[in-house]
């Protein structure tokens, strides 16, 4: 496995925080500007103030804030979820089947990406539980178990989220006005070619995507039951993980928050209100954050039983988000440059310099692979190449939705490799990166063949 320790060692010693990298992104962009993209009736010190004017309009967009809060939220509703008590306790029965290593992977890896299918935080922390309660539940009951195995197992939601429901490309050119928004500055002329959306029907829910996560989630899980199968045992020392705490006494000054019945009432309005403004969304599959976030707040509430449960969940998962939140407003400064520079029309012009319409998604994967080695977020990421994707795809006459499929396939499989996303599940499962990273290289080299195959079929 000298492989798998050259990259640990990468990555720890070699490649900075993602907020530093941001940082150098965001200095390299603006460089690149400056060389590539000044015109030649500006003078360079006058250009350099209208780029640093581009970055600055950039980071405060408010409909890029807005998108940053909507998926900040994704996880953090996501978390809390899981540490509510109906989820805990279907994961302590879930548990009683697992039983040896090659079933208890199978389980969690497809449970896994079930779960992050629905939801990409919710998948995240479910995995990473799933997989410490099984481990606990061996320990407890003198069961043999490969432990990092059933560990990686727990991470496989991350190689398919992008590909489904809160998958940030997918969920956000599914709102009106959102293609044209981030074209609005760009210099390529039809712009009439694009849609105000492109709705689940053409993207998450199409058949080739559908086909393809089922392939993934058959095979993947296959995977790791021959892996388990062909494992020997490791130690397991950990101590009880507590999911949930347990009801608080009323007092006087916390009643309020402590009752079951007012926090019930307001989870039920919730919900309510939900199917009343989003039913006929629902129908015509024109699933939004804001829809999503909805739901899981409804459902959060009412799973907590208490307003004081449901804010000490949102206490405990707010750590998830820390570090995107100030990386969020970088990104957007980059694509303030470049799509206000004309930057995404040059590198358009380089991908379809070498590329057809039937490569052009191949490469597309490629790309989107790379970048999220530097750019750990599927949200940052779709920022920053979504519009030189968009436009390419118009350039050589490929379909959008296929164009921005191939950019979340490639973002989510080398989430297999950057380690940045395991950071929470390392952290429950007490287990180290180069324990698990093995066995997420193998599914990451299985998972690119499937998705290769697939752009190309479809």
């Amino acid at each position: 496995m000298n492989i798998t320790k050259a990259i640990e060692i990468f990555f720890k010693k070699f490649l900075p925080s993602p907020f530093t990298i941001a940082v150098l992104l965001t200095i390299l962009t603006i460089v690149l500007a400056l060389i590539f993209a000044k015109p030649n009736t500006i003078g360079f010190g006058d250009y350099t103030i209208v780029v640093l004017q581009y970055w600055e309009k950039g980071i405060w967009s408010s409909d890029l804030l807005e998108f940053a809060y909507q998926m900040m939220l994704i996880l953090i509703l996501g978390h809390v979820l899981v540490l509510s008590k109906p989820v805990s306790n279907l994961i302590m029965k879930i548990t009683r089947y697992c039983n040896d290593t090659a079933s208890s992977a199978a389980i969690v890896a497809c449970l896994t990406m079930l779960v992050a299918f629905f939801n990409w935080g919710l998948g995240l922390i479910f995995g990473a539980l799933l997989a410490r309660k099984i481990a606990e539940h061996a320990q407890q009951n003198n069961l043999k178990l490969n432990y990092p195995i059933v560990g990686a197992s727990g991470y496989m939601g991350m190689m398919v989220w992008h590909g489904g429901i809160s998958g940030s490309a997918p969920i956000k050119i599914n709102e009106v006005g959102h293609l044209s928004a981030m074209m609005s500055n760009n210099t390529f002329e039809p712009m009439h070619k694009v849609p105000s959306s492109i709705d689940f029907s053409q993207t998450i829910f199409s058949f080739s995507n559908l086909l393809i996560f089922l392939t993934i989630l058959v095979v993947i899980s296959g995977m790791f039951y021959v892996l388990g199968k062909n494992s020997k045992p490791t130690e397991i020392n950990l101590s009880q993980y507590e999911m949930h705490h347990a009801e608080n006494t009323s007092t006087k000054i916390n009643k309020l928050d402590n009752s079951r019945i007012l926090a019930t009432i307001f989870g039920l309005l919730i919900i309510a209100t939900f199917f009343y403004r989003y039913f006929e969304a629902i129908k015509g599959l024109k699933i939004t954050p804001n829809l999503i976030n909805f739901l899981m707040l409804g459902l959060g509430i009412l799973f907590h039983g208490s307003f004081k449960n449901f804010t000490r969940a949102i206490a405990a998962s707010i750590s998830d988000i820390s570090g995107i939140l100030i990386q969020f407003p970088l990104y957007f400064g980059i694509m303030g440059v470049m799509s206000s520079s004309g930057m995404v029309a040059h590198i358009s012009d380089f991908f379809v310099s070498f590329s057809t319409e039937t490569t052009l998604p191949v490469v597309t994967f490629f790309s989107a692979g790379l970048v999220n080695i530097f750019v750990p977020s599927g949200g940052g990421q779709w920022v920053i190449q979504g519009p030189i994707v968009l436009e390419s795809a118009l350039k050589l006459g490929v379909p959008l939705n296929k164009a921005i499929m191939a950019l979340a396939y490639g973002d989510q499989i080398t989430n297999m490799l950057q380690p940045f996303w395991a950071l929470p599940l390392l952290g429950i499962t007490k287990l180290k990166a180069k324990e698990i990273l093995p066995y997420t290289l193998f599914a990451m080299l299985v998972g690119s063949i499937i998705y290769i195959i697939g752009i190309l079929l479809f």
